[in-house]
């Protein structure tokens, strides 16, 4: 397993000389300055392999851009809207410039609108360190009250939407103006200067989209992508919904093993496979990952590793970033499942056997507590969440 760390690029806190310090063998990156729909070009994909491959002396740092994550979808061609066509061509070209740079692994998602929704980013943990939080009725209060998105009542019970009524005459202005920035925070190109009227119209474009007509078009979009991807020996990975349930009214198609398993059929090709992030796809009480690990195996191309601790067994309930080890995730079992795909891939002679994965987020501990680094991706519980992985897989392999 290719031990790697998401890194943001030269406004990253952290920097390429604590990556490598940190043990890592592979850097996650992107390049954040394009918006989605848009060509990038050579000389970024350049620049930004040169800023990985040195450290801020300017000597060499022994990393690589081992992944992409993520090549932006945009929301036009997820609604098969407006220019959606040239987005698509985009796509396809900069997938192009990246095989030329030498990078064939492309994480991208098909979400809508959102990337990621969290509630809170620093929930204050027993250990006097803090993790980001999903609260089901945070969230219910900011949709009912904040957002006043129409329907938002729908399928919630009386006994939740009394409790959000009561959560949100308890806070501030301040609390409701933070609240909605931490929701919108997920929105790609970090959303600055989004309003609550931009963003219900944001989600007014999928008023007549279905979970059905969301899953055609990315079908439509994978036909499109991945047989230039097959013929530049690349490998597209789909990062699941986070969290993967419905919200906002939003469709929801890539949630469950048979979510991927659509997916994967419809567009049969060893380009077209599954990023299987642990975190993300634990939140659901339904989703068996190390079994997922096994079933899909020869179609996962990328890993993240991370665990929620859930606070309830219904869809849609609150969740917490837990310790890597720990949460409602059998990390030991997945990293066994990941194991044992590894070897099956090197005894089939398969270049791709070694499978790059990242310690998904971390929990602010030490001298994070303080330090502004992107949410869920502090430095020091990073490291501790690599190191914690790196003694797992050498247990488990008698490394």
């Amino acid at each position: 397993m290719k031990q790697c760390w998401r890194w943001f690029g030269p406004d990253d806190l952290v920097s390429t000389d604590w990556m490598r310090q940190a043990g890592v063998e592979g850097v996650v990156s992107a390049l954040h300055q394009y918006p989605a729909g848009e060509e990038w070009s050579r000389e970024a994909i350049e620049t930004r392999q040169s800023e990985i491959e040195h450290f801020a002396d300017g000597t060499p740092s022994g990393l690589s851009w081992a992944v992409v994550e993520s090549l932006p979808v945009s929301e036009a061609i997820k609604t098969q809207s407006g220019d959606w066509r040239t987005h698509v061509e985009n796509w396809r070209k900069s997938l192009g410039k990246l095989a030329d740079a030498g990078i064939h692994t492309i994480c991208y998602n098909f979400m809508p609108v959102l990337d990621w929704t969290r509630t809170e980013f620093e929930y204050r943990l027993p250990h006097g360190g803090t993790a980001m939080r999903f609260d089901a009725i945070d969230f219910a209060a900011f949709d009912l009250y904040i957002l006043r998105r129409p329907g938002a009542g729908a399928g919630l019970s009386r006994q939740t939407i009394r409790e959000a009524e009561q959560r949100y005459a308890h806070w501030s202005e301040a609390d409701r103006e933070a609240m909605f920035n931490r929701l919108v925070c997920g929105l790609p190109g970090a959303a600055k200067g989004i309003t609550a009227d931009n963003f219900r119209d944001a989600l007014a474009s999928y008023r007549d989209i279905s979970a059905d007509r969301l899953r055609s078009n990315y079908v439509d979009f994978l036909e499109q992508v991945v047989p230039t991807a097959e013929a530049l020996g690349m490998r597209l990975c789909c990062h699941p919904d986070d969290p993967p349930f419905p919200l906002l009214g939003l469709p929801r198609i890539m949630s469950t093993e048979a979510d991927y398993d659509y997916i994967l059929n419809a567009v049969d090709s060893p380009a077209n496979g599954v990023t299987l992030c642990s975190g993300s796809l634990g939140a659901r009480p339904d989703n068996d990952l190390p079994g997922m690990m096994r079933r899909l195996g020869s179609k996962v191309h990328f890993i993240h590793l991370r665990n929620v601790r859930r606070e309830g067994d219904a869809l849609g309930s609150s969740f917490y970033e837990a310790e890597h080890l720990d949460g409602d995730t059998d990390m030991r079992r997945l990293v066994v499942a990941v194991l044992d795909e590894e070897k099956r891939r090197k005894q089939e002679g398969r270049e791709d056997w070694e499978m790059p994965f990242r310690p998904d987020h971390g929990q602010k501990i030490l001298h994070d507590s303080g330090f502004d680094a992107q949410p869920g991706y502090p430095a020091i519980g990073r490291l501790r969440g690599l190191a914690e992985l790196r003694g797992l897989i050498m247990g488990i392999s008698g490394a």
